[in-house]
């Protein structure tokens, strides 16, 4: 009689547990969707940051060429750096066709 009660005691309790692991398997799915749409929001978001914090820079070098008083050095000292930049990148150009240009010692001479 003991082990009937013991029995029926374990099967509650595991119907339990499978009922526990069901709702939590579910919370769990749920969780995940939550969380891969809250994912995708933040990366809109940060895209979106991005493009404002570029329109901001644009109108701010606008405003400085247009002769505004405060952003004036700022935009200048933007296109002194883009200048740099660019007179960066022909410099590697001009270096990488003159290295193409060069004529290469192969082994079988």
């Amino acid at each position: 009689m003991a082990d009937k009660s013991v029995i029926t005691n374990l099967e509650t309790r595991v119907g339990r547990l499978i009922e526990e692991h069901r709702r939590l398997c579910g919370l769990c799915s749920e969780l995940t969707r939550e969380r891969d749409t809250l994912r995708a929001e933040k990366r809109s978001l940060e895209e979106r940051i991005r493009e404002l914090d570029a329109q901001v820079g644009r109108m701010q070098l606008a405003e400085g060429l247009a002769g505004g008083g405060t952003n004036r050095e700022k935009a200048r000292a933007r296109v002194n750096r883009l200048m740099r930049e660019v007179d960066k990148c022909i410099a590697l150009v001009g270096q990488s066709q003159t290295d193409s240009a060069a004529p290469r010692k192969g082994k079988a001479e």
